[in-house]
């Protein structure tokens, strides 16, 4: 899991900025809509939306975007028509890539995915190409602390998930996604500070890169989020401690 840790820790890292931009709220509301579309405006049934909706007010999305998003699905507000696409791929090194878009324009989205891909000497592939490479996951992300990590983990393991880590300060979850809500209840009702929750991609096999084809791998990643189409980008890359740290010197 370590790998999948620590690209999640970037992210997270990334968010700020992104937000500052304003592509974090443009992002979140696709993501909205979508669900809403697809399983109805209620969060309460809607276990997509819900999720949505959560990642929306940790990201501190005023209530008034949530609501015009939700809104745009249920045709009470104008606005574009939204689709998922999904682009799959190889990296540098032949890591795989799985990209997640969320357009109003796929042939726009395709010409620019393909474009950041081929810049970076990757190729994008066949539907299907890479997807048997990944299993869907639940991803929980939790605040250590005061408490102790070994404690906040036992939380997480009595809850059923599979896999815990800590990195960072944080105890990170890997669950079946069906245990989603569950696991982050767990947590919930013992009054630790949930910092995200989420469906995601684990890769099943990874593969080890040399220090400079990860980093070529990495700035892929980050320029295809810098994308506004690009909702998630998943890579089987394996990722240390020490790979990370290297890329930030």
């Amino acid at each position: 899991m370590s790998g999948h840790s620590k690209w999640a820790t970037i992210k997270r890292q990334k968010a700020a900025t992104d937000a500052k931009r304003g592509q974090a709220f443009t992002k979140l509301g696709r993501e909205i809509t979508i669900a809403a579309r697809d399983g109805g405006p209620d969060p309460n049934v809607n276990f997509r939306l819900r999720l949505a909706v959560n990642r929306a007010r940790e990201a501190n999305m005023p209530a008034d975007n949530i609501e015009r998003a939700i809104n745009r699905a249920t045709g009470s507000a104008t606005g574009e028509s939204i689709e998922e696409l999904v682009y799959e791929g190889y990296g540098p090194g032949g890591a795989a890539l799985y990209i997640e878009v969320t357009t109003d324009n796929r042939k726009r989205s395709g010409a620019e995915v393909r474009n950041v891909v081929q810049r970076a000497g990757g190729s994008l592939g066949d539907s299907g190409s890479v997807t048997w490479l990944f299993e869907p996951r639940g991803l929980v992300t939790v605040e250590v602390g005061d408490n102790d990590p070994d404690e906040v983990a036992m939380i997480a393991i009595d809850a059923e998930a599979d896999d815990v880590e800590s990195v960072d300060g944080t105890v990170e979850v890997q669950c079946p996604p069906s245990r989603l809500e569950s696991v982050r209840k767990a947590f919930e009702s013992v009054e630790l500070n949930v910092i995200s929750s989420e469906r995601s991609l684990s890769p099943i096999n990874s593969v080890s890169l040399d220090r400079q084809t990860t980093h070529q791998v990495m700035r892929l990643v980050e320029k295809l989020e810098e994308l506004d189409d690009v909702r998630s980008v998943h890579t089987n890359m394996d990722l240390t401690q020490e790979m990370v740290e290297s890329y930030r010197a």
